[in-house]
């Protein structure tokens, strides 16, 4: 009897939690429509105990049968989902409503759109992507190739981007024909390519430290580990082997990650040894043109690539970009459009990504860095969130 008492406490507790609905109110004070932007919702923040699964809740706007897709992320690896994400719609200088409901039977769909993983069939690149844009960067067996005179290596901690044209996944449908023989990501045959050049360029994204007017970088990174791939995010973490700044040592690892929807990826850089760091766009043979606005936080740089053009970015928070440099020189891949950024407790933040004008609605400089001004005025004024518990 005792037994029975006890399971029908338990599923009446149960009951009692999920039929209390959390009512979840998204706020856009900005006078312009908003979407492909994400909602993170800790248990904290939601009122649920530790022993709650998030992952058995979906996320509903109220008054409405719609259920938005919805993403539990494992931040710190101990197998317990930490944070819920959902993607709103909101109309300019407006509000809506959403309730947070147990997830059975829900019509919600899981399509994963935002994917990233380690690569050891192709030496050992690490590649993420979403519905948008696609990058990769490189490991430590592509950089003892070269140290050792192998070819096929790669020696940067440049960010390489893959020019996708086409919004489903693509990463592993490229390496797999390149490794195969049947095909190459570096020919266009409808999905896109890659015909960009890394060398030891910072790429979309990659850092230095800038020591007396010189520019010091890692190699490779030396550890990566998958945080998260799903429908609305993936992220992962990469470690980078100590590194001299003009004798400061420097230890350096980054969180990356990459929303659906969006041409940027988010770089949350951990550092010590440096109070600034320096994030670069490569100028490639520096035909193209840069735009620059430090009051609203952004750098740009468009540019001729093959028979099209494309256009690379960089924002920052607001007051953490302090200047840029228009760094040229004549050493190969060398040249780059740096912006350099405040560290505060070890840290930096910043978003870096491209569009292509084959693969994306920007066909022109000035489109290209409205979107950047768009973008930058999101970060800055985030959709507000509030819990009614």
């Amino acid at each position: 009897m005792k037994k029975y008492l006890f399971l029908t406490a338990i599923l009446t507790m149960n009951f009692a939690l999920y039929s209390q609905n959390k009512i979840i109110t998204v706020t856009n004070s900005l006078a312009v429509d908003r979407e492909f932007e994400t909602v993170e919702l800790t248990k904290k923040e939601l009122g649920f105990s530790n022993a709650v699964k998030l992952e058995e809740f979906a996320v509903k706007e109220i008054n409405s049968n719609l259920f938005l897709e919805s993403q539990t992320v494992d931040n710190d690896g101990d197998g317990i989902m930490d944070v819920l994400l959902f993607q709103p719609k909101i109309n300019a200088s407006s509000q809506k409503n959403f309730e947070i409901v147990p997830a059975a039977n829900t019509s919600a769909t899981k399509n994963i759109n935002c994917y990233s993983r380690f690569v050891p069939e192709r030496t050992d690149d690490y590649a993420w992507e979403n519905n948008k844009v696609a990058f990769r960067t490189y490991g430590p067996v592509a950089q003892q190739m070269v140290e050792k005179k192998i070819s096929g290596g790669t020696l940067t901690s440049g960010i390489d981007a893959w020019l996708k044209r086409v919004d489903y996944p693509i990463i592993n449908k490229w390496y797999e024909k390149t490794i195969s023989g049947t095909g190459s990501y570096h020919k266009d045959t409808g999905e896109g390519l890659d015909n960009f050049q890394v060398g030891d360029s910072r790429g979309i994204g990659g850092i230095a430290v800038n020591a007396d007017g010189k520019y010091y970088f890692s190699k490779n990174f030396i550890s990566w580990k998958t945080i998260t791939t799903g429908p609305i995010r993936t992220s992962f973490i990469l470690t980078y082997a100590d590194w001299d700044a003009k004798g400061n040592k420097i230890t350096e690892s980054k969180l990356i990650s990459l929303d659906y929807g969006s041409y940027l990826s988010r770089f949350e850089i951990n550092i010590k040894g440096t109070k600034t760091i320096a994030a670069g766009l490569t100028l490639h043979d520096k035909k193209g043109t840069i735009g620059t606005n430090i009051k609203e936080g952004w750098l740009s740089y468009w540019e001729p690539i093959d028979d099209s053009e494309i256009g690379m970015g960089l924002v920052a928070p607001k007051n953490t970009l302090t200047s840029f440099d228009n760094y040229i020189t004549n050493d190969k891949d060398l040249s780059n459009l740096y912006g350099n950024l405040k560290v505060k407790d070890n840290k930096a933040v910043y978003f870096a990504g491209f569009g292509w004008k084959k693969g994306s609605p920007f066909q022109t400089k000035a489109e290209w860095e409205t979107y950047l001004s768009s973008f930058a005025k999101k970060v800055n004024n985030p959709l507000v969130v509030k819990v009614k518990k």
